[in-house]
């Protein structure tokens, strides 16, 4: 390894990025490394080639919370064997929880919020360019991005401390956000992925009513763009207008992803979700009946403070009956500041994790016989990767990293970030095994 740039010095120094958390954070990144290109601060790719660090964290729960720490705390010990000469934290954690954080961990040079990129570009030598806002350095394979439409969040859930960390909904201008899809349709990529803390809501503060049905519809218009998938869509008040630009359009993925959180009127109630379990069953209806081969995704919590055995059996028949294309399913973790604190965590861990194992085994059955279904089917797919002579692709049916991947023989006339017609042979609980038609 060569000779390091001193921090400070004539010299501006190398920056490794790390990026911990969810797709927002990821945009974020990416943003970040976007300003320190053009202000000419080199880039490493590995922590090895790194002077500085810059951890994003992510703070939503305990387990996200330990992660990002763990990183930080790694990378302070770089530091102090002189692999590294700063160590810079961003994002939710260090927004939530900088005093804490500056006072146990003060061997982090700086700690910044999650609106303070001038300040984080500046520490590291450069200035914010506020007409390259829209630019971003791509850290996803380069056929696939992310888009995000809004920040914050108006919704007053009871679990989620969102709102603490990245304040109030803010929607993007149409423009803004249009220009940048342009930007990466001509730079090649073929999927947006259409992302926010509530995309639902977008254009309501601006304009007193939902647009998302609009930008979607403007979305599937830019030229190089064939997929734009509909992430984070919060179901209560779920603008309908939404499915008639999805059901007439082919580049807009049948698939949405919308975190329903629980099934039980009381602990939807006690969650302050804004919609009963009878509602949320008449929307996924309405959703099935209008766009048939839709893909639903969804989460869930187990273990919240007012599920008890009979409400989460209610969880567990609703889970059963309406079948969701793809599922995950989250423990509860107790957040300081939400209005949920109080009830205490009543639920042990070990039967949080039992109620978990329950509701994904459920899941584990219905993506098996779904997959099954698909035997002797075709089907379009985007590839992603090559690894060891086999293919990794994925359907409109699924996102990246999260949901069901299509298997394949490596062919040469495949390549990574095209579109094939891959004929479907055998199938796995998440998986698809196919070969290449065209």
């Amino acid at each position: 390894m060569g000779q390091r740039v001193k921090v400070g010095g004539r010299g501006k120094p190398r920056v490794h990025v790390i990026t911990m958390g969810c797709a927002k954070n990821t945009v974020d990144s990416e943003k970040l490394l976007a300003q320190l290109r053009v202000n000419r601060i080199p880039i490493a790719e590995s922590i090895d080639h790194a002077d500085v660090a810059v951890i994003n964290t992510c703070g939503f729960i305990d387990a996200a919370k330990e992660e990002s720490i763990d990183m930080i705390i790694a990378n302070v010990r770089r530091k102090g064997k002189g692999r590294l000469r700063k160590v810079l934290a961003m994002g939710c954690l260090t927004e939530r929880y900088r005093v804490d954080l500056e006072r146990d961990i003060p061997e982090v040079d700086r700690f910044f919020g999650t609106h303070q990129l001038a300040d984080v570009i500046e520490e590291l030598g450069g200035h914010l360019r506020k007409e390259l806002l829209g630019e971003r350095y791509l850290t996803t394979p380069s056929h696939t991005a992310y888009l995000k439409i809004s920040e914050g969040c108006d919704h007053p859930c009871s679990f989620c401390a969102i709102p603490q960390m990245r304040g109030a909904h803010v929607s993007r201008p149409m423009k803004e956000i249009l220009d940048e899809a342009r930007i990466l349709g001509e730079r090649g990529v073929k999927e947006l992925i259409v992302i926010g803390q509530d995309t639902t809501f977008y254009g309501w503060d601006r304009w007193g009513e939902r647009r998302l049905a609009r930008l979607l519809e403007q979305l599937a218009s830019v030229k190089g763009i064939e997929w734009v998938r509909l992430m984070y869509a919060y179901p209560a008040h779920f603008p309908m207008d939404v499915l008639n630009v999805m059901a007439g359009s082919d580049r807009i993925c049948k698939y949405i992803d919308m975190p329903v959180q629980h099934a039980s009127d009381a602990v939807l109630k006690s969650m302050r979700r804004g919609m009963t379990a009878r509602a949320l069953r008449e929307l996924i209806e309405k959703i099935r009946k209008r766009i048939p081969h839709i893909a639903l995704r969804s989460t869930l919590i187990v273990g919240y403070p007012t599920e008890g055995e009979r409400e989460f059996e209610e969880l567990l028949s609703f889970v059963r009956e309406t079948r969701f294309e793809r599922l995950g399913v989250f423990t509860y973790s107790q957040e300081e500041g939400t209005s949920a604190h109080p009830l205490g965590d009543p639920v042990p861990a070990d039967e949080k994790e039992r109620r978990r194992g329950a509701v994904m085994e459920a899941q584990r059955e219905i993506s098996e016989a779904r997959n099954e279904a698909l035997i002797g089917s075709t089907l379009r797919v985007l590839i992603d990767r090559e690894e060891e002579g086999m293919l990794y692709g994925r359907t409109e049916m699924d996102a990246p990293e999260i949901d069901n991947e299509v298997v394949l023989p490596a062919d040469p006339a495949i390549a990574v970030g095209s579109f094939c017609t891959v004929g479907i042979v055998d199938a796995y609980e998440y998986d698809l095994i196919g070969r290449g038609i065209s």
